[in-house]
C-alpha cells in the first residue's frame, strides 16, 4: 500500500511546478504531513468536508500555501480568523517561518486538534487560541498586534473588517480567500468603511493544471487598511 503522506508529497510538488515554482522540499514535506493529519484527525472531528478528503491537497493545502507568495515581505505577525483545522494558517506558517501568528477559533475541539498540529509538525512561529476575536478580553490581549489578517470563512468582509480594525497596528492587510460574485459585498464593505479601505483588490486563484480559467471560482481578495481615518 503506498504511503498517503508520499502521495500527498507528490501532489502538492507537482502543482508548485506545474505553476512554474520550484519549492522548497522540506516545506512541501511538511503540507503533506499536515495533510496526512488532517485527514487521520477528520475521522474524528469534522474539519473539512468528507467529501474534500479525496482533494485535500488542491482544495485545501496547496491554495492555503500558495497564497503566502503574495504576502508583502514587511508584514511579521498574522492572525487566521475563523482558523477551523488550521487553514489557512499552518500553510502559511510552513511558507513563511520568520512570519509569526495567532490561529483563533471559538469551537475547542478544533483549537485542541490545530495545537496537536503546530506541535507534531514542530512549528514555532504559530499558537492556536480558543476565543471569539470580538470577545473584549481577545481584544485586550491582542489590539495593535497584527499587520496581516486572513481568513478562509465565509464571513461577510464588513464583518472581517470590523473584527479586524482593533487588531490591527496602524496599517495592515487582509487576504480573504472566498467564492463566487464578490462586488456587492466589497462595494458594501468600501462604503461602510471608506476612511479605512486604501486599497482593495480581487486575485483570481487560477492554477494548472485543473482551474486554469478558474471555473471553480476561487478567489483572494485583497486589502489595505488603515487603523486611523485617511
Amino acid at each position: 500500500m503506498v504511503d498517503t503522506q508520499e502521495q500527498y508529497l507528490k501532489q502538492i510538488t507537482s502543482l508548485y511546478w506545474e505553476n512554474g515554482y520550484n519549492p522548497d522540499i522540506s516545506q512541501m514535506e511538511r503540507l503533506a504531513h499536515f495533510a496526512d493529519l488532517i485527514v487521520e484527525k477528520n475521522a474524528e472531528i469534522n474539519l473539512i468536508s468528507r467529501k474534500d478528503i479525496e482533494s485535500i491537497v488542491e482544495n485545501h493545502i496547496f491554495l492555503s500555501s500558495f497564497i503566502a507568495k503574495e504576502i508583502p515581505e514587511r508584514c511579521t505577525r498574522f492572525l487566521d480568523i475563523g482558523t477551523g483545522g488550521g487553514l489557512p494558517g499552518i500553510p502559511i506558517a510552513i511558507m513563511k517561518p520568520m512570519l509569526r501568528g495567532v490561529l483563533v477559533d471559538s469551537v475547542k475541539k478544533k483549537v485542541d486538534a490545530v495545537t496537536e498540529f503546530i506541535d507534531r509538525l514542530m512549528l514555532n512561529n504559530v499558537k492556536a487560541v480558543c476565543s471569539r476575536v470580538e470577545e473584549p478580553e481577545f481584544v485586550e490581549n491582542y489590539k495593535n498586534s497584527f499587520d496581516l489578517i486572513v481568513s478562509r470563512a465565509t464571513v461577510p468582509m464588513i464583518i472581517l473588517i470590523r473584527y479586524a480594525l482593533p487588531l490591527i497596528k496602524e496599517r495592515a492587510h487582509i487576504f480573504a480567500m472566498k467564492g463566487g460574485d464578490l462586488t456587492e459585498e466589497l462595494e458594501r464593505a468600501s462604503v461602510k468603511y471608506a476612511s479605512n479601505v486604501k486599497k482593495s483588490t480581487i486575485f483570481e486563484l487560477h492554477y494548472k493544471p485543473n482551474n486554469v480559467k478558474n471555473i471553480k471560482g476561487k478567489k483572494l481578495v485583497l486589502m489595505e487598511l488603515v487603523k486611523s481615518p485617511i
